[in-house]
């Protein structure tokens, strides 16, 4: 069964808001509400990324502006006093490459609990950014799309040897026909359900056929 061919090149920002070492504080506030992000990527030299300033790398200085951190919180009030992109950026950067599957950048937020990724090549030069909302983007595509992507990357080129067809509805795809090898089914689901835009996977067989 193939897999998706989507990855983070087709989805992400590639004209990415970036940030040196020695941005100001107040600049980097600006940028991020001027461009209406959660983090910039801070580049040294041609461009390579050394780290990523976020707004949870902001707030500790309004968050302590007034109280004294507890014990396990000086490693965050730390950077309350930080007043450049080098002293609040959050290193080395967690980051992505251009041809990974959404899927794996997906995983990559989860559990780093990040909102964007940088996407870097491979010497870490900065190519791009991905956000959450990208990796949204193949749900826009149309039931119609959807459909001919998984009867043309699914149905025709798999080893299931009857014939069968499926439609797409609100993104639930459906497949019907006739499959008299029933163990062939959760291999035919992951299938689907690996085509982007895909949001579940409904079988309508008949083993009958």
């Amino acid at each position: 069964m193939p897999a998706s061919r989507y990855t983070v090149s087709d989805v992400m920002t590639h004209t990415a808001v970036a940030i040196g070492r020695d941005a100001p504080y107040k600049e980097i506030v600006a940028l991020m509400d001027q461009w209406k992000v959660s983090a910039l990527p801070v580049l040294e030299g041609e461009g390579r990324v050394i780290g990523v300033v976020s707004e949870a790398d902001l707030l500790p200085k309004e968050e302590f502006r007034t109280d004294e951190p507890r014990a396990d919180e000086f490693a965050a009030a730390s950077k309350a006093g930080a007043v450049r992109a080098g002293e609040l950026m959050s290193s080395p950067a967690v980051t992505v490459h251009p041809d990974a599957t959404l899927a794996e950048a997906a995983r990559i937020m989860a559990t780093r609990r990040v909102k964007r990724l940088p996407v870097v090549n491979d010497i870490g030069m900065l190519e791009g950014v991905v956000s959450r909302s990208d990796l949204l983007k193949v749900f826009l595509r149309t039931d119609a799309e959807v459909e001919e992507d998984v009867r043309r990357s699914v149905l025709s080129e798999s080893a299931v040897p009857e014939e069968l067809d499926v439609t797409v509805k609100q993104g639930v795809a459906t497949i019907h026909g006739g499959l008299s090898d029933r163990s062939l089914v959760p291999l035919l689901a992951r299938a689907v359900r690996a085509v982007e835009g895909v949001v579940d996977v409904r079988m309508d067989l008949d083993p009958a056929r």
